[in-house]
């Protein structure tokens, strides 16, 4: 029926290797893998924000995003000047820590269109960026942006 060479034989080889590379075994391609990666991304944010406006709705009048890692120096620096404006402000200010050096923090270094690390974030009660420092952050300076929005 077909009279195939050696070297059609490769060629059709090569080619039946390079079209099932691009799929993951299932018949995804990489693709439909990175639609699919970016649609579960934009459902976690938005189920994100849902829950962050939920919570901004009782007393709490800003939340404080902490970008960062636990093996960054500056970042472990934050760590006690988070604690304490955890408690000391604890009935109006909501402090959150995502770590982007890890599978479960990646997202947020790109939803928050982080550049270094650490990177703190201020969101008012509607959920809206109100400010943005990057760097180690002073706990003096930080607790002057939590009055901005009426923090006392």
């Amino acid at each position: 029926m077909f009279n195939l060479n050696k070297r059609s034989c490769v060629v059709l080889l090569l080619i039946f290797a390079l079209v099932a590379g691009c799929t993951d075994g299932k018949g995804e391609s990489s693709n439909q893998k990175q639609i699919n990666k970016n649609q579960n991304l934009k459902k976690e944010t938005a189920e994100e924000n849902k829950e962050e406006k939920k919570e901004t709705k009782s007393d709490i009048k800003v939340t404080f995003v902490e970008l960062g890692s636990v093996n960054c120096i500056p970042c472990r620096m934050m760590q006690p000047i988070m604690e304490e404006i955890e408690k000391e402000y604890k009935d109006q200010v909501k402090v959150v820590f995502h770590d982007v050096w890890t599978k479960e923090g990646a997202p947020y270094a790109r939803k928050y269109k982080i550049r270094v690390i650490p990177t703190q974030v201020f969101l008012d009660k509607e959920g809206k960026e109100y400010f943005r420092h990057e760097g180690f952050f002073p706990k003096d300076e930080l607790v002057k942006i939590l009055q901005m929005k009426g923090i006392n």
